[in-house]
């Protein structure tokens, strides 16, 4: 206990000491519950064996057994059941008892009886079509059991069969091609028996969940190369008894939706991979009944098997693989069609986007774990099945039926017809929210009639101004919606879409599908569209709800089809006024709103978060040109303001050799920030001599800086910039074997552009219009190809109408490219110079080679050069203007000048005036001269040798003509050239005593190129 001095440990001794018999006592337990395992596993070991020898001696049994009743069934019946009839099917027959007793579905010699059994049914089908009778005799009711357990055993025997023989011919056979629709039509009467209803309910119930899971698991068995060519006699008796419902008229809205066959087995994944023959008979007859079902009994749609596999989407994709194959059907009705549209479209509301190629989302991604991802075979399955056969055979059986065949422009459309659209386009509507639609756009507007047919129909609804009401189909859309929207917010993205794609001769000579004298008419229609959307109804949202039981309906509401019809509508009217820019068939006036030309619109405009300011934004070509113009000056002019652009502030100052403009600019401007670009920018020029030229930067300077660099840097010759057959400027695809640094220059020049139309400089550079597309971040097409290489276009075209073989042309997805002698090819796809082009795979090869020129090698030219162009000018205010009207932003009018503007804008000083001797000779000698000349009196006094956009009324300051001179002038005087200061456009124009002397005065000193040394 206590420390004793003593370092050594001491031993410790238990005196009690340990017993013997507690160790003895563990080893016993441990022994004890030993036995009890072994004793408890002996006894698992004797139960499962007695299990085991039960099981097998009551299979060996009912082996033993069945193979008595089939020795004794093909005694009776004969081996392949040659002596069997009609009588057999009967309830005191012992052949369907025997069959469904020893029938196994891995025995070749049982399947053969039971296809004979059902060649036997379908030929009584197809004769008497009385299934009641055939099973029940004349005593149904007391044998009703019986015979329901007996069909319940027929068909899941059926399914059986089929299943494990899918991979085998053995099921087809000749007898079993027999007339379906014949049986059909005889088994209708019947349609209503309870043999019928319980086997659409429990086969249903029992059996479908389990296929689905098979459906599922066995998906890579649908791969097989080996393909039946025909239906078995199997497949055609469960067509027989599962499509009860028989042609038109169909009660089946009296069956009860929860027990819905048609819902149940058509979700099962990939259902026409198994079952391919099966199309034809469950296809059409179920999509009727699904109809009265959907989506008044949402409830009913099938419990999701996997995450990946919800049911409606499995529905949804065997829905649309199948109803090409219905639709394509001589026999398939308007009824059939709208039916399908009415299923379909249900489903696809409630369907999650699908990507064209799904890839895996990233973990930071918007999508949490609780979306619906539906997996990318089921993907590849809805996206595939909306192909051009679908889509041309639901079109024609729509416009069969609807289209009048010869109707005026103030034929009303018929409530058949007002039915359709309305579907048609409310399905359009939700494929396009959903799916991938580029291919479905490109296969609606080339290989069906759909956009002359909506034109049609929105023409002769404007031309009696009154549109109809949605139909029962787009119930859901409330009832104050304007009845032009659906039709519209359908037919201006396909139009616009297939306006990417025409060629000139196309949309000017054919006249596809719009003829040129409707488009007028259709403008019209669009901008009080437009107007309505963003002025009347700016974003009015309806009180009324949508009537779906399922919460995901947010791709009908009157919102999104707003949202979605401003955009399409926008950029079509866009799309036409660039068509009418090449070739006009319509003024340019006629495309801008009567509403937008006032200064009340423009003022809204400026004051933002307005109608006016929402209608600029989202449809700026309804407002004038002028009226933009004036709200991007302002723009421009509140931008600089913000910057501190005023004489008070310091500014920068460089020094620029005359001789090397270029190199000192790019050495010294290059590194500004944004805000020093927004900034006021000082230049003082060093002459040849080495010696700064005189002269205060007020502007002038700067502005004859801009020009000066801006005109040596898009040289050609200086290699970053080609030109077009026309004298156009673009991008030099082969910069970089010109300039290391070409990238970095490219997005200088993008800024010194930026920077001239920042601060109100025209520059004489003529942009091609392809280029000026890339300001907008837009895409070119094929019919901007000629304005680049018009030999190109005319070759594509050839090959485009090409009658021949195209693939004897020896053409391959292969681009060549020769830049400074270096000839190299570029694929433009992968694996395209393996790809041979033929009839099918042309068009693809047309447009891929026109991307590729107009958009794939200027790409990063492009890109760096935008970047630069929008840190002074913002994407919203370029976005306003199409490239024609940039290209007049950047160089003004190429009109000549308008000397009669410049004089109504004129002020004198120093003791002219407008009337003054002096004054009316300048006036005369300045209309005297060329347009050259006077370009270059233009930038002699103002540094710009183009006027202002909208004319000199806006030049700031105004232009003034000082005299240069006292009142008693003397010959010393007269004998002065004139002189200018650009910063305040002041002309100093010595009084000159005759027209030729100061003709002869004007032109030397407008064309001295002595800079600021004549100041």
């Amino acid at each position: 206990m206590f420390f004793t001095g003593d370092a050594s440990t001491r031993k410790r001794v238990d005196l009690g000491g340990r017993s013997s018999k507690e160790s003895d006592r563990q080893v016993l337990l441990e022994q004890a519950r030993l036995d009890r395992k072994r004793r408890l596993v002996l006894r698992q070991k004797t139960s499962a064996a007695i299990k085991i020898q039960k099981c097998f001696r009551g299979m060996k049994d009912l082996k033993i057994a069945r193979t008595e009743v089939r020795e004794e069934f093909h005694v009776t019946y004969g081996d392949r059941g040659e002596k069997a009839d009609w009588h057999c099917f009967g309830p005191d027959s012992e052949f369907l008892r025997q069959l469904l007793f020893f029938f196994t579905a891995n025995n070749i010699s049982d399947v053969t009886l039971l296809v004979e059994a059902c060649r036997l049914l379908l030929q009584y089908l197809q004769q008497s079509g009385n299934v009641v009778t055939l099973f029940a005799g004349l005593d149904y009711p007391l044998k009703r059991s019986l015979v329901d357990l007996r069909v319940k055993k027929l068909a899941y025997a059926c399914l059986q069969a089929i299943f494990h023989n899918r991979r085998y011919r053995a099921l087809s056979s000749g007898s079993g091609k027999l007339d379906l629709p014949a049986c059909k039509r005889r088994e209708h009467r019947c349609k209503q028996s309870p043999v019928v209803k319980f086997l659409t309910q429990i086969v249903a119930v029992e059996n479908i969940s389990c296929k689905k899971k098979k459906g599922i698991e066995s998906k890579q068995d649908v791969k097989s190369p080996e393909l039946r060519v025909s239906a078995s006699a199997l497949e055609h008796v469960l067509i027989s008894l599962v499509s009860h419902v028989g042609q038109q008229p169909c009660h089946c809205s009296n069956a009860d939706p929860r027990w819905s066959f048609s819902l149940q087995i058509l979700s099962i994944p990939f259902l026409w991979h198994h079952l391919p023959f099966f199309k034809e008979g469950l296809g059409r007859y179920y999509i009727h009944q699904m109809a009265n079902f959907l989506p008044s009994h949402a409830g009913v749609l099938p419990d999701d098997i996997l995450q990946e596999y919800p049911g409606h989407a499995c529905l949804l994709g065997n829905l649309l693989e199948v109803a090409g194959v219905v639709l394509s059907d001589s026999s398939s009705t308007y009824h059939t069609a709208i039916d399908f549209l009415t299923v379909s479209t249900f489903l696809l509301e409630v369907l999650p986007s699908v990507d064209s190629s799904p890839v895996q989302k990233p973990v930071d991604d918007e999508l949490t774990m609780d979306d619906e991802v539906l997996s990318p075979d089921l993907q590849k399955q809805i996206s595939s099945s909306i192909d051009s056969r679908l889509l041309q055979h639901l079109v024609n059986a729509l416009l069969k039926a609807t289209c009048p065949t010869g109707y005026s422009d103030k034929t009303w459309p018929s409530n058949i017809e007002v039915e359709a659209i309305s579907a048609v386009c409310t399905f359009l509507h939700v494929t396009f929210c959903t799916l991938p639609h580029e291919l479905i756009m490109t296969l609606l507007a080339y290989r069906t009639e759909l956009l002359p047919a909506l034109w049609n129909y929105i023409k002769r609804c404007h031309e009696n101004q009154r549109w109809p009401f949605y139909s029962k189909l787009t119930a859901h859309i409330p009832g104050d919606t304007p009845g032009w929207l659906l039709p519209l917010a359908v037919f201006c993205p396909l139009y616009k879409h297939m306006l990417k794609f025409v060629d000139t001769e196309e949309f000017y000579e054919q006249e596809t599908p719009v003829k040129i004298k409707d488009i007028p008419s259709l403008v019209i229609i669009i901008k009080q569209a437009l107007w309505q959307l963003l002025w009347t109804i700016n974003g009015h949202v309806s009180s009324q709800k949508s009537s779906r039981s399922l919460p995901d309906d947010k791709k009908l509401s009157v919102e999104l089809i707003n949202r979605k019809a401003r955009v399409a509508m926008s950029e079509l009217l866009s799309q036409l006024q660039d068509w009418n820019s090449r070739r006009q068939f319509m003024s340019a006036d006629d495309f801008h709103l009567q509403e937008a030309r006032s200064e009340t619109f423009v003022s809204q405009a400026l004051l933002g978060n307005t109608r006016a300011s929402d209608l600029l934004k989202q449809a700026p070509f309804l407002v004038p040109f002028t009226s933009r113009v004036e709200i991007f000056t302002s723009e421009l002019v509140a931008s600089r303001q913000r910057s501190g652009a005023h004489p008070g502030l310091t500014r920068l100052t460089f020094k620029i050799r005359r001789t090397q403009v270029l190199e000192d600019a790019f050495e010294q401007l290059s590194t500004l920030s944004e805000d020093d670009l927004r900034g006021p920018i000082r230049i003082s020029f060093v002459n040849e001599f080495g010696v700064e030229e005189p002269g205060v930067d007020g502007g002038g300077i700067f502005k004859d800086f801009m020009e000066n660099i801006i005109q040596a840097a898009f040289d050609v010759q200086f290699g970053l910039f080609k030109e077009t057959p026309d004298h156009l400027l673009y991008p030099n695809p082969g910069s970089a074997l010109v300039h290391e640094q070409h990238l970095q220059f490219f997005h200088f020049l993008g800024t010194l552009l930026g920077k001239a139309m920042y601060e109100g400089i025209l520059v004489d550079i003529p942009f091609a219009t392809f280029f000026l597309s890339k300001l907008k971040e837009k895409s070119n097409f094929l019919h901007d190809l000629p304005s680049l290489d018009p030999e190109l276009y005319r070759h594509l075209l050839f090959l485009k109408h090409y009658k021949g073989d195209v693939s004897e042309l020896e053409l391959y997805f292969v681009a060549v490219n020769n830049e400074y002698g270096d000839q190299t090819e570029e694929e433009l796809i992968p694996g395209g110079k393996d790809l041979r082009v033929t009839k099918d795979n042309a068009i693809a090869f047309i447009h891929l080679v026109a991307n590729y020129r107009l958009n794939y090698q200027i790409r990063t030219q492009s890109l760096h050069f935008l970047r630069g162009f929008q840190q002074l000018v913002q994407k919203e205010w370029i976005e306003m203007f199409n490239e024609h009207e940039i290209q007049l932003f950047i160089s003004g009018s190429l009109e000549s000048m308008n000397v009669d503007d410049l004089r109504s804008n004129t002020q004198y000083t120093g003791g002219y005036h407008h009337e003054h001797q002096v004054i009316q000779m300048f006036w005369e000698v300045l209309q005297s001269f060329s347009l050259e000349y006077q370009k270059k009196f233009l930038k002699f006094v103002t540094g710009c040798s183009r006027g202002p956009l909208l004319g000199f009324k806006y030049l700031e300051p105004k232009f003034c003509i000082q005299r240069a001179a006292p009142l008693d002038v003397t010959q010393e005087y007269l004998d002065r050239l004139p002189t200018s200061a650009t910063c305040m456009n002041l002309l100093k124009l010595p009084p000159y005593q005759s027209k030729d002397q100061m003709r002869t005065k004007l032109i030397y000193s407008i064309s001295a190129d002595a800079g600021f040394d004549l100041s």
